[in-house]
């Protein structure tokens, strides 16, 4: 493996070569942690103005609550509920698992 740049060639297994990788590689990650610098950055400013809220839910509070009901009812699948609220069976799952928490 070498790296040709301006009509050079530098292997990496002599000493300039070395240095030149290791220079590329500082240069690199220099740049991969202003990336991250920026984007928590932007994060930041996003929250503070209220614009940053992640993923939207996938059942409304009213759909949440008809969910617990069908499946207390026990007459429904998990699978039948989801086909119901036309969501995935993930979805069921997970709501099922997050009441499970907060009521103990």
């Amino acid at each position: 493996m070498a790296l040709s740049l301006g009509g050079s060639v530098y292997d990496p297994s002599d000493p300039v070569g070395r240095l030149l990788f290791n220079v590329l590689g500082i240069v690199a990650e220099f740049e991969s942690d202003l990336i991250r610098m920026r984007t928590r950055e932007g994060m930041a400013v996003a929250k503070a103005k209220g614009r940053l809220r992640g993923k939207q839910p996938k059942l409304s509070p009213i759909q949440r609550t008809h969910l617990f009901y069908l499946h207390d009812a026990g007459e429904h699948t998990q699978v039948e509920i989801a086909e119901l609220l036309s969501v995935s069976r993930t979805t069921v799952y997970r709501e099922l698992k997050r009441r499970a928490r907060t009521t103990g």
